[in-house]
């Protein structure tokens, strides 16, 4: 077997294992037919692959096994005047011409003859640009896809709900918001699953931080339950380590959206047009708090939004050949009525793993600093660096622990008309009344040791003195 014919095979069964892979679940023999269809359109949907061809691959397996999977070879292009090696001189234009699609054919040529695969004037222009254009790597294949990919984005829907949900902000009206009354610019932060377009989370905030989009996911999964994984687009509110921390703690994952390619979350901006609507007629209603533009947009999701036909989720069954009541398929019934489980984590995790974490040490006062506010702490810490823990919706509550103590919540220190009184210490670190001086008594004993020494050095001396003058 020469070395084309190798490359052949392996590329045959690559491709005949990676289609196995998605058929395996399949061959379960307890697969009623209701169930298997089910599952057989959403490994369709989960691969951006038609139902027809997961269809195709699970027919030639059971009839011809994994052979049945491999994909058929090229016939020869070899007609007697072609280079023997002719095969592999077009595989490597093809992958010339995708490293950069803008060469001319000419210029494959000269690299093919640069690199010593082929000898000069061998491989003709015109015999090269016929074999690359019937293996659809022509220039004008390559500028259609281009053009293509530019302008537009395949279309997908995932098979049950909470298996994508699909999250983005949207500027708000200005409302007059403070003591002052002036006017501030609001955001929406909104979740939506992507299966039935049930916008799971939705509220306007004062601000575009990180933590509303931390907050809205964090309502969904204390509502909803768990879900798969999410879809944004790259604005820094999306990207932010602490929200990939949340989530991935939870097991959820994160995708980003090609940049510059906002069809590719096309649900969620086919949803903002909806908030235009609300936006207009908040307006007409002369709402000027955030608390009755959240109300007020409570009802219109529930009330319009959400009992209103879709016409996202008719095409979408009529895609499948699933027939559509004339009424149409609303985001509520949609969601309601999918057989896929919700998945409820308890509260308390979910609390935990949307906390921000920072260490702080603890000053002589016994108080830490956090966001321009001293917080008291205990003076047993003083001195060292401690963990806090803090929701950044409510950031006035404040969990403070250290290695063998019990966490507790600090508390902003107060500031009297008077002084406050002072902190009464720990035992430990109370001062002890002394019975004598621990110093002195050492001194004296040391004095009293040093005479004893020097006595009897005398002594000694003197017996020398005696012992001499017998002699």
């Amino acid at each position: 077997m020469n070395r084309n014919n190798k490359l052949i095979t392996k590329w045959q069964d690559e491709q005949a294992l990676q289609r196995f892979q998605l058929i395996a679940p399949l061959q379960d023999e307890s697969l009623d037919p209701d169930k298997k269809l089910v599952l057989r359109r959403r490994i369709a949907a989960e691969n951006n692959l038609s139902d027809k061809t997961i269809k195709r691959y699970d027919e030639a397996y059971r009839s011809d096994g994994f052979e049945g999977l491999k994909p058929k070879s090229r016939q020869s292009h070899n007609n007697g005047t072609l280079p023997d090696n002719f095969e592999e001189l077009l595989q490597e234009a093809i992958q010339l011409r995708k490293e950069i699609p803008t060469r001319s054919v000419e210029t494959l040529i000269e690299i093919l003859e640069l690199e010593g695969r082929v000898a000069p004037g061998v491989l003709k222009r015109s015999t090269l640009q016929r074999h690359l254009y019937k293996a659809g790597f022509g220039s004008s294949h390559l500028a259609t896809f281009q053009e293509a990919r530019e302008s537009s984005s395949k279309r997908f829907c995932m098979p049950n709900r909470m298996m994508l949900l699909q999250g983005d902000i949207k500027y708000g009206p200005y409302l007059p918001i403070g003591k002052d009354g002036k006017l501030v610019r609001t955001y929406l932060s909104s979740a939506i699953d992507d299966h039935s377009r049930m916008v799971l989370a939705s509220r306007f905030y004062d601000n575009q931080e990180e933590a509303i989009v931390e907050d809205t996911f964090r309502n969904v999964i204390l509502k909803y339950g768990a879900f798969d994984k999410c879809y944004f687009d790259n604005g820094t509110q999306y990207i932010a380590t602490q929200l990939k921390i949340s989530l991935a703690k939870l097991s959820i994952r994160i995708r980003h959206a090609p940049i510059k390619s906002g069809k590719s979350k096309g649900k969620i901006e086919k949803f903002h047009q909806v908030v235009d609507q609300y936006i207009a007629e908040a307006k007409a209603k002369k709402i000027n708090s955030l608390e009755d533009l959240n109300k007020y947009w409570a009802i219109y999701l529930d009330e319009y939004y959400h009992q209103s036909a879709h016409k996202g989720i008719a095409e979408y069954y009529r895609s499948l050949g699933v027939d559509v009541p004339s009424s149409g398929i609303t985001p509520y019934q949609e969601f309601t009525r999918d057989t896929r489980p919700l998945t409820f984590i308890d509260t308390s995790v979910v609390n935990e793993a949307f906390l921000h974490h920072e260490k702080r040490k603890v000053d002589k006062g016994a108080c830490i600093s956090f966001q321009g506010r001293k917080y008291e702490t205990r003076p047993s810490l003083i001195g060292f660096n401690v963990e806090i823990a803090y929701d950044p919706m409510a950031s006035e509550i404040i969990t403070v622990s250290y290695p063998g103590m019990e966490p507790f919540q600090a508390h902003p220190l107060k500031i009297g008309k008077y002084c406050a009184q002072k902190s009464e210490l720990p035992v430990s670190m109370q001062a002890v009344e002394p019975e004598t001086s621990r110093l002195l008594d050492a001194l004296e004993k040391r004095h009293h040791e040093s005479r004893q020494h020097r006595a009897d050095a005398i002594s000694f001396g003197g017996y020398k003195k005696e012992v001499g003058s017998d002699v």
